[in-house]
């Protein structure tokens, strides 16, 4: 099977979404989130040990509420929960939410990271997140950047920057899968003995430099070359989305978003560990009617893995330096490297 990217290479190839982003570079933080012209069909799986979240119990498949109007990825630890606010506000001025009476209530499940030791002034006398919630909504639009931006503005890795990412492939059928990340890992996205991207295999087009597959390296031994021994319980995540345009049920996203957690564990080295708040949110515009065969479902599971994986390696690959940054991004550490 011959995979394609969309156009964009962005989850927005999926028709109907848009992305915004937002930053404070004295913060070193920001948030990015994802909304639809319509609700959405969603929900979500969590294999981290440390969370942080609002409104994701409505995702599970025997809730109530079946769309939501959007995903808001925060920097900001707890304190970044309060970027919904702004993103409520911004939504219930234009009627848009679930209809209780005469009153709209926005649906706008959240995730966070921790990025409260990224060498940013966090001594704010106002919560800045609300602000930044309803500036990144203000700035949806098809296309973004990608990297230190948004929500993935002041993320790290083991031995690198984080940032933010998005890829798409073309199913067989038609069907568009889409993904948006915030890499904020304990472990590493590239092999810190050889410098090559984990995800390399399923790499599209060099979309993150083309520089070859791991070959040396010894994933037994990658622990002592992340984040364990330097940060405290709670002081990671990579927190994501993945999207298309196929029609499907809460319990169907339910199973996307669990699938997709192979992307994770295919790109980060290691993943889902007891301080990782390891978190993917599934949804749909449901704008296409698919065949539900097993195969055409399996098919759509695995791409949403692969298509994270991919996402993942582009947000490292497109990290930019900043003032007072705690470590080196990938072009400034590897670019000067010869790895063919």
């Amino acid at each position: 099977m011959t995979l394609k990217s969309g156009p964009r290479n962005l989850i927005t190839d999926v028709p109907g979404l848009l992305v915004g982003n937002s930053e404070e570079h004295i913060l070193k933080s920001g948030v990015s989130i994802l909304t639809s012209s319509s609700p959405m069909t969603a929900s979500y799986c969590v294999m981290g040990g440390a969370p942080g979240t609002r409104e994701t119990d409505l995702l599970e498949p025997d809730k109530t509420v079946h769309g939501i109007n959007a995903v808001v990825l925060s920097g900001g630890s707890a304190f970044g929960l309060d970027a919904t606010n702004g993103v409520m506000e911004y939504l219930r001025e234009r009627g848009e939410g679930f209809a209780m009476g005469p009153i709209n209530v926005p649906i706008a499940p959240t995730a966070i990271i921790f990025d409260l030791r990224n060498g940013g002034n966090k001594n704010w006398d106002e919560n800045p997140y609300p602000k930044l919630g309803r500036k990144a909504i203000e700035n949806a639009a098809e296309n973004f950047h990608l990297g230190s931006s948004g929500a993935g503005f002041g993320a790290t890795t083991g031995q690198l920057k984080g940032g933010l990412g998005s890829a798409s492939t073309i199913l067989s059928n038609g069907t568009i899968v889409g993904a948006l990340v915030v890499v904020n890992a304990m472990g590493n996205v590239v092999d810190p003995i050889s410098g090559k991207f984990w995800a390399a295999p399923f790499e599209l087009e060099n979309e993150f430099g083309g520089y070859g597959t791991p070959v040396n390296a010894i994933p037994g031994s990658m622990l002592q070359y992340s984040k364990v021994n330097s940060i405290k319980e709670g002081a990671n995540s990579t927190i994501g989305i993945v999207a298309t345009n196929a029609r499907i049920t809460k319990s169907e996203a339910k199973r996307i978003a669990t699938s997709a957690h192979d992307g994770f564990s295919r790109a980060i080295m290691p993943s889902h560990l007891p301080y990782d708040g390891d978190l993917i949110f599934a949804v749909s515009t449901d704008e296409i009617e698919t065949a539900h065969s097993n195969e055409d479902f399996a098919e759509l599971c695995h791409l949403s893995s692969v298509t994270m994986s991919r996402a993942i390696a582009r947000a490292i690959y497109h990290a930019s330096s900043k003032a007072n940054d705690t470590l080196n991004c990938f072009q400034d550490k590897y670019k000067k490297v010869s790895f063919r």
